[in-house]
Order: structure tokens, then sequence, then C-alpha cells
């Protein structure tokens, strides 16, 4: 099988599913696309706002983790000061959300 390599022109996260949580209520997941100085650009992205019967933000990335995200827009670009944190789907599959998730 021929190897995946990596975009040279892209941050090393390009093609990852990602979480994006936000100082807001808004919390992103889908693939990285890339990652500059302003910016974080997802592609295949669901958007989850906490709160009401939408819930919180760790019940769905526990959820997301388990059974994958249903894409709602083709791309998004979050601001970087928006960003509370960012980290690999896979990752929070294996060791659940962040403590800072609330």
């Amino acid at each position: 099988m021929k190897p995946i390599l990596p975009h040279p022109d892209h941050h090393e996260l390009h093609g990852i599913t990602v979480a994006v949580d936000t100082h807001g209520p808004e919390l992103y997941v889908g693939r990285c696309h890339d990652v500059d100085a302003e910016r974080i650009y997802l592609v295949d992205v669901d958007v989850h706002v906490a709160g009401g019967e939408a819930g919180g933000k760790r019940d769905y990335l526990e959820r997301v983790a388990k059974f994958g995200h249903w894409k709602r827009h083709d791309r998004l670009a979050i601001e970087r000061s928006r960003v509370a944190w960012m980290d690999t789907l896979g990752r929070i599959a294996e060791q659940g959300p962040p403590p800072d998730c609330a």
C-alpha cells in the first residue's frame, strides 16, 4: 500500500478530524484543513451550540467520539482568538474530553 505523506504546505493536522472548543457555547467538529496565525480551517463540519435541549459540550463530544459527527457545513474558518482548545477526535475517543470541556 502506498504510504500517506503529509502535505508540506499544510498544518500537521491536515486531514485529521478534530474538535475545536470556543470560549462561547460553540464547539466544532470537522476535518482540519489548515491552521494559520489567525484561523483554524475545517471541512465537513458539525457545530454544537451548548445549552438548552442541545445539552452540554462534554456529552456531545462523548457521543461524537463514539458514533462520529454529522456534516452540516462544507467549510468553516474559526478565529483563533475564539478558540479555547483543539484536539483530535481520536485522542478524545481514547482519553475522553479534556477536563476544561464544560
